[in-house]
């Protein structure tokens, strides 16, 4: 079956029109010398069918090459690289990102200008070459995508035994200071004739002045959506046509096109079009779900909901060679209590009663569709380590006439790939059933959070946020108890039990050895004690008004709630409001130690490491008693996020951070976080196993998790949005047959203090094949998976070496393909496998990100804030924080409900008759251009042109009219993908608040350093040219 992949042909070389049939495809990329392939390899045919002209660009200036980065000295050589390995000599080419530093490009000490410049990436023409070799997957193999149309089907490729074809043939040039001496022909671009699908009209940009329309490429089969249509545009001139040109310096090169280059949105809408609002059933092993952008309904039918599970990639390779060889990582990203949409059947929930749920006699393996029933029903063999075990006689039954027990579809732990069971007394602590967990909210009443607000605010909103506080399904009123600690320098507890007329206020003032100063009348049931949790919250504001006390403990804080729950015996979630450096004297006590002088040097990952090991202790601490933390930070200057932020992290809970909070600005978005997080669906006290078929197994782990040893993953506490990414490693051959296997098995207490183990099977696909490997590829989970093994790595490593690992890493899994699934062609060309024409665009904006760029502009807090926000996220959080949606306001349709369609997150795609809104899942902007339709802005804002919008708001006026309605309802949309609540900042065209704007427009070079996509994409090609040659 053929592959398909992207083209892009480079500056020197041009289509010669009218000839029609394919140049010599050397076997081992250009080198003449090897015209035949190696024995015992069969190379496939090249791609069928006449080659278009290519539509060639006037001349311009020279393209921008990729200034920030060279070739990676170390794998250069051909070394296979580890991914982040420890501190080494770094023997790289090149200086990261340097501000303006002069294009480089260093290449073998043996290479003489004339064959450097022919190595270098000079065009990108995207067509849709590559075929894969035969014997790849026959038609029908391989993971099964959407219907495709008849038309699709390519003609039957002849087996070749030269790598000659009949007919006309292209000799290579002769020697010129171009192509260097005998390079072969370079070929020209190519269609594949006959496989017409439905045009695209989007983002089909008009053909330059004086050229008539490029000749555009009809989308192609593919394993995630039609390739861009449009025409497909030459990066600068051809091959110079007569002698007399030869003499001369060559004619000046265009820079590249960006619509040349794969689009995001193009796969995103393409995905959209083929597999949004259709049903996905999980029912084959290793088929490639649609997107995290596609909308669809998802029905189980024996394998896990990607909503719940994302593999890197869906087959697997069957050798550890074979891995090595592609250097895709293997990994799931695993979101365990994701949310389900309301037309999607919640999970059911198995009760064994005593009998505890059937496990496998020796691997443990909870009972599920991979196990096999043999023996008339009496036994069962596991699918992961197929021993064979007895049927417990209550769970006896009998066998159809296909091996399948009768009730195969009674019981969800056999149909299903996702349900749950009712733990029994074996899986608790001390062996005994467990208490309903409680949240204890902590706040910070030192000087300034009394003065400005901040204190009131928090007491008048707690009053609202209990009245919903998260309950069972089935329940009335929530089994969560409360309870409420104030603090500056001291920590002041309260007792609020229902008898009592006032709440009273018990103080410690010994934070060095905290311990609680009362149990009974701590944790209450808020439906219980309403009228005295009110009285407390209306008494607080005023109970501090005169403190003139600035100086916080932060540790001593964390330490008594977690007493407070090993006291009551129950988990629970610490709900801390906090603001500053905590810089008074008790253990946790921390300096300013926001060193400017330390980015850029080696010793920079230590603004990433906590400033004092504490931290680290307290939340292994909290784990083991089923404490999560979470903390809402509103610093005014430097508060060391990489020490505070370290027990929100590990425990499972969540760091929300407000820098410079004002109260008329910011008080809804943090009203909003505070009220999401309290309803979040959540399980305490967790353990996740994950286990696996024989062959693999799980070897690393990412995420807010603690391990004490290398299999159990702890958590306090899981919530809807947190996701733990694992990767796999070979320890045996897998086999194509029995396929790869996970289960991943979550114990956990529920809100209503239930014991409860949660259960997740996927199947994957395993094949000898490369191509097939590539075909299955997850993009979105792939950079999930990048980002944070390079997150993690950047507390003890150099950043300049991650940069160079990721650059490295991209290129290798891109000349993998390149050298073993597309078809020979001239080595300079770029040939993308489809499942991955955006990795480019998708890891320049991981290199881009504040964690890996070191800018000294930077606030250190907010580079660690990130850090910690990406190591716990789910593939769907991630897709939209590295690459940001850009909707075009302007264009909104108000008499349709559908949103408009994204943009490219570029400059470019930017008009100044437009209003665009942008969001990345943290922050979003609205940015109206200079010349924005008057009628929209009064529509929008209700003033009568742009001078007179009010940019410090961070609401838009609810107004009737039409536009305002649709804007919002966008603005819902959007907001409705994260799970933060995002600020709106809304932002004119050419005024000094559009710099972080600009900054999320990912695909430009960045204001604060960052190469553009077109100069990352030119950078990665030459590093494959390195790779292959």
């Amino acid at each position: 079956m053929s592959q398909q992949g992207y083209v892009a042909t480079p500056p020197y070389s041009q289509s010669q029109p009218g000839i029609g049939l394919s140049p010599p495809h050397y076997g081992h990329y250009g080198d003449p010398s090897h015209a035949l392939s190696p024995p015992g390899v069969m190379k496939s045919a090249g791609p069928l069918g006449a080659a278009a002209p290519g539509a060639m660009l006037p001349p311009g200036p020279p393209p921008s090459g990729p200034h920030q980065f060279g070739q990676n000295g170390a794998h250069a050589s051909g070394h296979p690289p580890q991914r982040f390995p420890g501190p080494a000599p770094v023997t790289s080419s090149y200086a990261p990102y340097p501000p303006s530093a002069p294009p480089s490009y260093p290449g073998p000490a043996s290479a003489s200008p004339t064959s450097r410049l022919g190595s270098q990436l000079g065009a990108l023409q995207i067509s849709g070459y590559g075929s894969s070799q035969p014997g790849t997957a026959p038609p029908g193999q391989g993971p099964p995508g959407p219907p495709l149309p008849s038309t699709f089907q390519s003609p039957p490729r002849p087996a070749q035994p030269s790598a000659l074809q009949p007919g006309p043939q292209l000799l290579p040039p002769p020697p010129t200071t171009l192509n260097g001496p005998g390079a072969p022909a370079l070929p020209p671009a190519y269609r594949q004739d006959g496989l017409l699908g439905p045009a695209s009209t989007q983002f089909q940009p008009p053909p330059p002045p004086g050229q008539g329309p490029g000749a555009g490429y009809p989308p192609q089969q593919a394993g995630s959506g039609p390739q861009m249509a449009g025409p497909q545009l030459s990066y600068p001139g051809g091959f110079p046509g007569g002698p007399a040109q030869m003499a001369g310096p060559p004619p000046p090169q265009k820079k590249l096109d960006p619509d040349s280059i794969p689009s995001p949105i193009q796969v995103i809408e393409s995905d959209r079009a083929t597999r949004g609002g259709q049903v996905y059933t999980t029912n084959t092993r290793g088929q490639v779900p649609p997107l995290v952008t596609t909308d669809c309904m998802i029905q189980d039918q024996g394998n896990a909901s990607p909503r719940y599970i994302r593999c890197t990639t869906y087959c697997f390779p069957c050798t550890a060679d074979m891995a090595k060889q592609s250097q895709i990582p293997l990994a799931a990203v695993i979101k365990p209590f994701a949310t389900i949409p309301s037309d999607e059947t919640p999970l059911f929930l198995v009760n064994h009663g005593e009998n505890g749920p059937v496990r496998c006699n020796r691997c443990k393996a909870y009972m599920c569709p991979f196990m096999q029933f043999i023996d008339g029903g009496r036994r069962f063999q596991c699918g992961f380590c197929s021993c064979v075990s007895d049927v417990p006689p209550f769970y006896f039954q009998h066998l159809d006439h296909i091996g399948r027990r009768l009730d195969h579809y009674e019981k969800p732990e056999l149909s299903l790939g996702s349900y749950e069971y009712v733990a029994t007394l074996d899986y608790c602590r001390k062996n005994k059933p467990p208490n309903p967990p409680a949240f204890i909210f902590m706040i910070d009443v030192s000087y300034s959070n009394v003065k400005n607000g901040l204190v009131k605010l928090i007491c008048e909103e707690l009053k609202t946020v209990l009245e919903k506080l998260p309950k069972e399904e089935q329940e009335e009123t929530s089994a969560v108890r409360v309870g409420f600690i104030t603090y500056n320098k001291v920590l002041h507890f309260f007792n609020v039990k229902s008898n009592l007329a006032q709440p009273q206020m018990m103080v410690v003032t010994d934070v060095g050895e905290v311990f609680v100063p009362l149990l009974d009348g701590f944790l209450v049931s808020y439906q219980e004690s309403q009228s005295v949790i009110h009285n407390l919250l209306d008494q607080i504001p005023e109970m501090f008004a005169d403190s003139n006390e600035n100086e916080t403990v932060f540790a001593p804080v964390i330490q008594a709630g977690m007493e407070a729950l090993k006291a009551a015996d129950c988990p629970g979630k610490l709900f801390i409001f906090h603001s500053s450096l905590p810089t008074a004297e008790a253990p946790g006590k921390l300096k300013n130690r926001d060193d400017k002088k330390l980015v850029n040097t080696d010793k920079e990952k230590m603004l990433f490491q906590p400033q004092t090991h504490v931290y680290d202790a307290l939340a292994k601490d909290c784990v083991a008693h089923g404490c999560s933390v979470t903390l809402f930070l509103f610093p005014s200057q430097h508060a060391d996020v990489a020490s505070l932020g370290l027990v929100p992290l590990l425990t499972g809970g969540t760091l929300y951070k407000y820098s410079n909070f004002q109260m008329h600005l910011d008080s809804q978005q943090f009203l909003n976080d505070l009220r999401n997080d309290i309803e979040k669906k959540i399980g305490f006290d967790a353990i996740m196993r994950v286990r696996t078929s024989t062959g693999f197994r799980a070897t690393d782990f990412f995420g807010g998790i603690v391990m004490n040893n290398t299999t159990d993953v702890e958590m306090a506490a899981v919530d809807c949005d947190k996701a733990v990414t694992v990767e796999f490693k070979h320890d045996d051959k897998l086999s194509e047959d029995s396929g790869a296997l996970i289960q991943c098995a979550v114990l956990y207490t529920t809100l209503g203090g239930q014991r409860r183990l949660r259960i997740h099977n996927l199947g994957l696909s395993c094949s000898s094949q490369l191509g097939d490997l590539y075909k299955s590829c997850e993009t979105d989970a792939l950079v999930n998976f990048f980002a944070k093994s390079a997150f993690k790595a950047v507390l003890h490593q150099p950043l300049k070496v991650i940069r160079e690992i990721l650059v490295s890493q991209t290129a290798h899994m891109l000349a993998c393909y390149r050298k073993n699934c597309a078809s020979p062609s001239a080595a300079s060309q770029l040939i993308l496998p489809d499942s991955m024409k955006v990795l480019p665009v998708y890891m320049n904006c991981l290199l881009k990100n504040c964690v890996l760029l070191s800018r000294p502009e930077t606030p250190t807090d907010e580079r660690a804030f990130q850090r910690q926000l990406v190591l716990t996220m789910g593939v769907a959080d991630s897709q939209l924080f590295f690459y940001p949606q850009l909707l075009p306001i302007h264009t909104l349709d108000v008499k349709s409900s559908a949103p408009p369609a994204a943009v490219r997150c570029s400059e470019s795609r930017l008009s100044e008759e437009g209003i665009f809104l942008l969001a990345d899942g943290l922050s979003m902007f609205l940015w109206l251009g200079v010349s924005s339709p008057p009628e929209l802005i009064q529509g929008i804002f209700n003033v009568p042109s742009l001078a007179h919008v009010n940019t410090d708001t961070t609401l838009l006026p609810e107004l009737g009219s039409p536009h305002s309605r649709r804007l919002r309802r966008a603005m819902s949309a959007v907001q409705h993908r994260s799970p933060y609540a995002m600020k709106l900042t809304i932002v004119k065209q050419r005024e000094p608040p559009e710099a972080g704007f600009r900054q999320l427009l990912v695909e430009d070079k960045g204001p604060q350093g960052g190469a553009s996509y077109v100069d990352f994409l030119c950078c990665v090609h030459k590093e494959i040219c390195q790779l292959l040659n």
